[in-house]
């Protein structure tokens, strides 16, 4: 193997810093007149006739908030765009709360998304630590925005969505918002102190730890509202790009790293506590792999598996596998285990191989199962985030914090 890939070397650690600066690069065009940001397309052109995105804003207001950290130029401006959307067209001022995102006319898309509200947790909290004008605004307005309307004290999870005027919630109960909820919460009590979120993030890890078990560590995407699992949720669109039926690898991976961050944080200078949390977070990531790598004859990570672990969507994302390394990773880091050191460098010639666009820059976003390049599910490369995080999270010392708050402790030293 070669050393570019196997971690701790100087080699590896140049090759994620050349992605990273072509990444930050790649995305320097995302701001639309009112901010939002553009989807881009393969080579990074804005393709103004598609939507943009509330939650796409808001990673890169995260990822250029990092960039800032780093040392990059014009990073800040970037920010302010972001900013300037989230605060103007993308918010909803009749009704509050955010917009999932806007029509190429300037028109709202309907609802309101908690995977999106938690989103502008998470790139206000980015904001604030690189002091941008109306950073902490945005956070103080999305986390009371976000507690009246989605959180569920009683239950320690979350709701999903509502219609755009907030008067009706939805039936549907599902794991990826809180998933990146627990993101949010973890990434709002690291910036702010305000420990609550980091409760409440340890409360969403109980309920789903439960569901792991009681699956054979394959996790449920979907649920009624009294949070009982729908196991045939959209087997009629098994590839859908938010809630696609059966058990998603890639969510099992990242939540494998949520949660090694909060026992981490929750638990710290108390080992024997943490322990039962990162050994779940092993057999997460151990699960994932073992179902979805490799399993129909060539490498890369499946979308999706059948509750027996089956493939049932053969497509390759690329935000699967970023998380996989980025998991892997910290679990050598944690544990010392060979095992995971091995999957960070296969899975790091794999990336290389296969899923970096060496052409036109930055990553392709989705791969058919002999790996070739389809847009079927992602069509063009508007999402910065997973592959910005996988550059910096192999190597961040201080894995109990959240992204943003370990590369800015990272730089002060």
């Amino acid at each position: 193997m070669e050393r570019k890939y196997q971690y701790g070397t100087a080699e590896n650690k140049a090759f994620l810093a050349e992605l990273r600066t072509g990444l930050i690069a790649f995305g320097r065009n995302f701001p639309s007149p009112g901010g939002s940001s553009w989807h881009l397309g393969n080579d990074g052109t804005p393709r103004k006739e598609k939507d943009r995105m509330t939650y796409v804003t808001c990673r890169m207001a995260h990822v250029y908030s990092i960039g800032a950290m780093l040392g990059y130029p014009e990073c800040e401006p970037l920010v302010d765009e972001a900013l300037r959307a989230l605060n103007g067209e993308l918010y909803d001022a009749e009704h509050g709360g955010w917009y999932p995102g806007l029509h190429a006319d300037g028109t709202p898309l309907p609802d309101k998304l908690c995977y999106a509200h938690a989103f502008v947790i998470l790139a206000a909290s980015s904001a604030m630590l690189i002091g941008r004008p109306g950073a902490k605004e945005l956070f103080d307005l999305a986390t009371a925005t976000y507690d009246r309307y989605f959180w569920n004290e009683d239950e320690g999870l979350s709701a999903d969505y509502w219609n755009t005027a907030f008067t009706e919630c939805a039936a549907y109960r599902g794991l990826n918002a809180n998933m990146h909820t627990v993101e949010a919460f973890l990434a709002a009590a690291d910036v702010t102190g305000e420990e609550k979120y980091r409760v409440r993030a340890g409360r969403i890890i109980a309920h789903v730890l439960g569901w792991a078990r009681e699956n054979d560590w394959r996790l449920p995407e979907h649920y009624a509202a009294d949070w009982t699992p729908l196991y045939d949720f959209n087997s009629e669109k098994k590839d859908d790009p938010f809630k696609p039926y059966g058990a998603t690898p890639g969510h099992g991976l990242e939540w494998s790293r949520l949660i090694a961050q909060w026992a981490l944080s929750a638990y710290p200078g108390e080992p024997e506590k943490a322990a039962p949390y990162l050994e779940a977070a092993e057999r997460l990531f151990e699960r994932a792999l073992e179902d979805a790598w490799d399993c129909d004859g060539a490498p890369g990570i499946v979308y999706t598996t059948d509750w027996d672990g089956s493939p049932c969507v053969h497509d390759r994302m690329h935000w699967v596998l970023m998380e996989a390394i980025d998991t892997a990773a910290v679990l050598y880091r944690l544990t010392e285990k060979e095992r995971f050191a091995g999957w960070y460098a296969k899975l790091m010639g794999y990336m290389d191989a296969c899923v970096v666009d060496h052409a036109e820059g930055s990553f392709f976003h989705q791969l058919d199962r002999e790996n070739r390049p389809i847009a079927t599910v992602w069509d063009g490369k508007d999402d910065l985030y997973h592959a910005f995080q996988m550059t910096l999270i192999p190597y961040l010392d201080t894995p109990e914090l959240s992204v943003a708050p370990a590369v800015l402790r990272a730089t002060r030293k």
